[in-house]
């Protein structure tokens, strides 16, 4: 069985911490994680750059990324205007989030949910209007699926109506996000079985988890289990919203392409060369603290991908 692994640490975990890393830094690690078998990575996010200088690059980073042959470059954007951005830049995949959360949804891109779907809206009708080699494929991202630092529980009927919604403003796709690292496996299982029966399990093949409790692996598997095949993870673990106090902790690449290999899986990536990658952070972001366990203990003796069933 495939599994996509979606490094997401150019864009969610850069603009988690206060350093800026250099351009050419970025492409240095696009370039290296690509060259270990990473085959998707969001490299940025079309926000104004007075909201996340960290990422105030993005469009040059997207186009650099684009020369990567076999490389789908995904970007998240905020509203239409980010989407035009990201459209001219030439991102394959871009990301709307909706916040499930309305509160967190104010404090993220300050919008409500019908704006957020008006925007969709906006979006679909600039893509319907482009080439369709030009066209980008659109993902609704349901953040604080699972549970929001500020409201608290969210009701799995309200992901499931936004959900709906957004596939009926025409989105290709939607992803769930525990933003805030609420989620357990029990709630994994039950909440993509809800989406799946609502808008098709074809509509929902991807999760976005945290590790802030230490339950993003389990989350993982449990979402296996349900058939989910794309797993959002940051090399060496940066990231977590700004909105979302507290919520830090994205899933460690390293890890998590250690146990999907480990179980037999088949992420096409690289593991010693993608150890080797956390190098490029270590050196553009010095004193910036990298997780994972993999990468401190090794890969076990005898382990070997080419050896696997």
């Amino acid at each position: 069985m495939n599994i996509l692994i979606s490094e997401v640490g150019p864009r969610d975990g850069l603009q988690s911490i206060t350093p800026v890393m250099p351009l050419e830094d970025k492409k240095a690690w696009i370039s290296a994680e690509a060259e270990a078998g990473v085959t998707e990575i969001e490299v940025g996010s079309f926000v104004p750059a007075k909201l996340l200088p960290q990422l105030a690059d993005s469009a040059e980073v997207v186009r650099h990324a684009r020369t990567i042959p076999g490389l789908t470059v995904a970007a998240l954007v905020p509203n239409l205007r980010g989407a035009e951005a990201a459209v001219e830049a030439g991102a394959h995949k871009i990301t709307l989030p909706l916040s499930v959360s309305e509160t967190h949804s104010l404090k993220n891109v300050r919008r409500t949910h019908a704006q957020m779907l008006d925007e969709a809206r906006a979006i679909v009708a600039l893509l319907r209007g482009l080439p369709p080699e030009r066209r980008p494929k659109f993902e609704g991202g349901l953040s604080t699926a699972f549970g929001c630092t500020i409201e608290g529980h969210v009701p799995p009927e309200r992901v499931v109506a936004l959900a709906e919604a957004l596939m009926d403003a025409g989105c290709d796709e939607v992803g769930l996000a525990d933003t805030s690292g609420y989620a357990n496996p029990a709630q994994v299982r039950d909440l993509v079985r809800r989406v799946h029966a609502a808008v098709g399990a074809h509509a929902l093949s991807g999760l976005h988890l945290h590790n802030t409790r230490g339950l993003g692996l389990a989350n993982v598997i449990a979402g296996l289990e349900v058939g989910i095949t794309t797993f959002d993870s940051s090399l060496g673990g940066l990231g977590g919203c700004p909105f979302a106090p507290g919520a830090s902790g994205n899933i460690v690449t390293e890890d998590l392409v250690f146990m999907l290999e480990a179980m037999g899986l088949r992420t096409g990536i690289d593991l010693p060369k993608l150890l080797r990658v956390r190098e490029v952070l270590r050196a553009a972001l010095p004193g910036e603290p990298l997780y994972g366990f993999t990468p401190g203990a090794g890969l076990p003796l005898g382990f070997s991908q080419e050896a696997r069933p």
